[in-house]
């Protein structure tokens, strides 16, 4: 099976992302989602995925109004952290400092990064999961694979550390030229949170 993150966004919520990860777990139970930190703890209690939310910050436990803490998401069951996706981008330092916090408490960490040069920035906090996603094909028609072949290709020559991709991977030609071009696995969202039948898009995806 090819190894996937998928980001349920605001997609999906309540009893909805709910079924949706059930549906999920249905065809395998290493799955990584991302979640709302409101949806977080029925789904890990629920299923056997390996649930992350989609941000946390680094602040420590205090008066802190409105932040999630690392602790506060590791005590309602998840696994690990988002950090930086192209909808919620953060300064390199504000990464530095939850990466930190994060590997104290013992979660996991999923950072995306926007190109080759944020890419290996990153690589040095030495990140669970590295996800390479271009900004302007996130939720696009067009996959990284079919119209930036050549970065994913300079991604695995030049960083020298695992991959995943992402950004407009909807079909299994799409997986398999990422795989082949180095990466480690993809990233994806509305080809599953939207699809009218998502266990059977998964697994047309992941399993060839």
């Amino acid at each position: 099976m090819i190894p996937i993150i998928i980001n349920f966004k605001t997609y999906k919520s309540g009893k909805d992302a709910l079924n949706l990860a059930k549906q999920i777990e249905k065809i395998n139970k290493k799955i990584i989602i991302g979640v709302q930190a409101t949806d977080l703890h029925s789904i890990y209690s629920l299923t056997k995925l390996p649930v992350f939310i989609q941000h946390a910050d680094f602040h420590e436990p205090g008066r802190n109004t409105g932040f999630i803490t690392p602790e506060a998401s590791y005590a309602v069951g998840a696994k690990g952290v988002f950090l930086n996706h192209s909808e919620h981008k953060l300064r390199f330092g504000v990464i530095k400092k939850t990466v930190e916090r994060c590997k104290k408490i013992g979660l996991k960490t999923a950072i995306f990064a926007a190109n080759l040069r944020e890419a290996k920035k990153i690589k040095k906090l030495n990140p669970t999961y590295l996800i390479y996603e271009p900004p302007k094909l996130v939720a696009g028609k067009v996959s990284v694979s079919k119209s930036k072949p050549g970065l994913i290709k300079e991604i695995a020559k030049k960083l020298k550390y695992d991959f995943y991709v992402g950004a407009g991977i909807k079909t299994r030609e799409d997986v398999k030229i990422a795989m082949k071009l180095g990466a480690s696995g993809i990233a994806v969202s509305s080809v599953i949170t939207k699809a009218k039948n998502p266990r059977k898009k998964l697994k047309s995806l992941i399993t060839y």
